[in-house]
């Protein structure tokens, strides 16, 4: 008996530190409660299938996280890697050079109208990497507030460049504490390559994600990504200066975002909904304990690829999934010369496949 009290003692004493940690140290996040919507079933326009386990891996083991590609009007490629540089390579993905090296973390890219790549780098901004490969800085800051993870860009054909600061708060190796956290750390942003100015667009978005100018020019879309939607801003028209919803309540992450210049958006989903994540989202101090825990017992993602096409009606009409995760997470998709180019932030390839 003497034992077993003894035993329940120790126990007792250790027990007590550890719920003290749990429940009172202190952590950097400041959760929010939101309710996600029930995640829908992959059924219907969901309906799973296998079409992206039948992609062409690109530099193999030649690459960390070529997280988006760009084409440029010669047909080569480009992508940015984890060192800082940026590759350009053939569409079969041979003759890899080092096009330039912006010595941060390069991620979403496309062309200005004088043929210069800009880059949305995480850890240096806004960037413009000319023909040559030299880099000039365009924006480390808007209304007076630093970019802390610049993720995604497209430029307009009068030369504003939109892009996304994913998170002001948090910094790209610190993407699940914004998760975590729950707060609107996100902006869209505008950059007018005249004033050399910057505007914010849209405020306090959970993770601004992808951007995408559409063909006609009279709106931007962006990913949300913790909310699981993607947002329309519009340009011109009655509603220019707003924003409203284009889609909403998606199975997984939007990512990247891209147009394919006639009628499809393509949307990459970093990975399916994650029922730890959803199941927490409405309980800020259980997030707390959780963020306290090792990170084994974060909220993982699965290493499946999902990509879906969007039309202008918001309609997904595209439903492309890979349930081996041949390139996982799928960070970006674009379609060049009827071929769709799969970026991913962690994998070490690029994937290549026709467009449906």
């Amino acid at each position: 008996m003497k034992a077993l009290f003894r035993f329940i003692v120790i126990v007792v004493i250790l027990l007590i530190p550890a719920l003290v940690y749990l429940l009172t140290w202190p952590v950097e996040i400041e959760p929010v409660a939101w309710t996600p919507p029930p995640a829908p079933p992959l059924e219907g326009a969901y309906a799973p299938n296998s079409y992206l386990d039948d992609v062409k891996l690109l530099l193999a083991g030649e690459v960390t996280g070529p997280e988006d590609v760009a084409m440029d009007e010669a047909g080569r490629l480009y992508t940015g890697v984890v060192d800082g540089r940026i590759l350009r390579f053939d569409t079969d993905g041979g003759s890899v050079e080092t096009f330039a090296d912006t010595e941060g973390r390069p991620l979403g890219m496309a062309w200005d109208v004088a043929g210069n790549l800009i880059v949305a780098d995480a850890i240096k901004g806004l960037l413009s990497v000319d023909p040559m490969g030299a880099v000039t800085t365009l924006a480390t800051e808007a209304d007076g507030i630093p970019l802390g993870f610049t993720d995604d860009v497209d430029v307009a054909e009068d030369g504003t460049v939109y892009f996304t600061d994913a998170s002001w708060r948090y910094h790209v190796p610190d993407y699940m504490a914004d998760l975590m956290d729950g707060r609107g750390n996100g902006r869209f942003l505008a950059y007018d390559p005249a004033t050399r100015q910057t505007r914010t667009l849209i405020r306090d978005l959970a993770f601004a994600n992808g951007v995408a100018v559409s063909p006609d020019q009279t709106y931007v879309l962006i990913n949300e990504t913790w909310r699981y939607r993607v947002l329309r801003y519009w340009l011109e028209g009655e509603k220019i200066g707003s924003w409203d919803v284009f889609i909403d309540n998606l199975p997984g992450f939007p990512d990247n975002l891209s147009s394919n210049g006639d009628d499809i958006f393509w949307v990459a989903l970093f990975t399916t909904r994650n029922p730890t994540a959803d199941l927490l989202a409405p309980y800020p101090f259980a997030r707390k304990i959780v963020w306290r825990l090792p990170q084994s017992f974060l909220p993982k993602a699965a290493p499946y690829s999902f990509v879906i096409g969007v039309d202008a009606a918001g309609v997904v009409v595209h439903n492309l999934q890979g349930p081996a995760g041949v390139v996982a997470p799928v960070t970006s998709a674009n379609e060049y010369e009827g071929m769709l180019y799969l970026g991913s932030v962690e994998d070490d390839a690029i994937g290549r496949i026709a467009a449906p």
